[in-house]
């Protein structure tokens, strides 16, 4: 192998609604990831992976963003960016990119994705896209959402009873 490796684009998956697009970079154990939003593009450069290998892409939008308005979360396992349209009710961008290329790392997240014409849930409605976040489960701080089993009664159960001794 020569000096400088080719850096790999990472993989990523994409949802939106009619104000947000969600971008994920599936890239485990990425510390301290260069992470540029422009109005027109996402780039990202980091070194992680199974076998830290440096990842490099740049993702140009098919429409404006606003970058301050844009939130991103360096997790373990992923990086997810909230990237906030400029047009807030406009409808659904036809695809990611501004090209029309199909790529092998960019795939959609049928987990976050919503058909234009389905009703809306709570997560992609929200102005504060922190608070969005942490439902999603990011950005830490759950505050009080821990399960309270205080109230459930005991119930008696074929485990608590006696063992008949073994002849």
């Amino acid at each position: 192998m020569s000096g400088e490796e080719q850096a790999l684009p990472p993989s990523v998956m994409w949802a939106q609604r009619n104000n947000l697009i969600f971008l994920t970079i599936c890239l485990e154990d990425c510390k301290n990831p260069e992470i540029k939003i422009d109005n027109d593009k996402v780039y990202f450069h980091g070194l992680g992976g199974t076998e830290k290998k440096n990842h490099e892409v740049t993702i140009e939008l098919y429409k404006e963003i606003d970058p301050e308005k844009s939130v991103k979360c360096i997790r373990d396992r992923n990086i997810e960016l909230i990237l906030k349209k400029k047009d807030e009710n406009g409808p659904y961008w036809p695809h990611l990119m501004k090209d029309k290329k199909k790529y092998h790392w960019l795939k959609v997240d049928f987990n976050k994705w919503k058909d234009e014409d389905d009703s809306e849930d709570d997560v992609g409605q929200s102005e504060d896209l922190e608070e969005m976040m942490r439902q999603m489960g990011g950005l830490g701080g759950g505050g009080d959402s821990k399960p309270s089993f205080n109230d459930l009664e005991p119930e008696s159960d074929s485990d608590d009873e006696e063992l008949p001794d073994l002849e």
